[in-house]
């Protein structure tokens, strides 16, 4: 099963890239790497202005630690490792931080909130993984465990969101009546 699910995600991510790919044409690398830029925000962001509205607090602790963890290990790993960028810049190519902190964002959501906003969640963040590549900033490969730190950083912390209240309807048929009972529990 965990393994049918990375396959999914891997071929998501590079059906994405098929279909982004054709919409670049008269675009400058140096715009398509602002907009993924700008755009590895969207997801963290997203997460906390969601618990925050909801008053999910421990969904807002659940993301912080999966938010720090993955911040840690990814510029742990950048030290450690030192890879040079494809552009030659620097030293600290793998793995990719913005695709890592994207991740975590739509980890986050489609884990706490479910696949309906997951999913939009994780698109933002394919294109954000597929902009850093584009920009020659990292390696397909860099982007890669950048979303797997994100993604394992945001399944280790964060559980369900539990509604606060539920409704619940039941037929009930008796020798007089016919009709529903509802219940709500809070």
């Amino acid at each position: 099963m965990l393994k049918q699910r990375i396959w999914n995600r891997v071929c998501l991510f590079v059906l994405l890239l098929g279909i982004i790919s054709p919409f670049t044409k008269g675009q400058s690398r140096e715009d398509i790497r602002t907009s993924g830029d700008v755009m590895a925000m969207v997801t963290p962001m997203a997460s906390l202005v969601t618990t925050l509205a909801l008053k999910d607090y421990e969904g807002l602790k659940q993301g912080a630690l999966a938010g720090v963890t993955t911040v840690a290990a990814t510029y742990a790993l950048k030290y450690i490792v030192q890879k040079e960028r494809p552009d030659g810049s620097n030293k600290l190519s793998f793995p990719s931080s913005h695709t890592s902190i994207s991740f975590t964002g739509a980890a986050f959501i489609q884990r706490r909130y479910g696949w309906k906003w997951g999913v939009p969640a994780y698109l933002v963040s394919s294109y954000v993984g597929w902009s850093r590549v584009y920009g020659k900033k990292h390696d397909w490969w860099d982007v890669a465990a950048g979303a797997v730190i994100g993604i394992g950083s945001a399944y280790i912390y964060t559980r369900p969101f539990a509604e606060k209240y539920t409704l619940s309807l039941c037929p009930v048929v008796t020798d007089r009546h016919c009709g529903f009972h509802a219940s709500l529990s809070f």
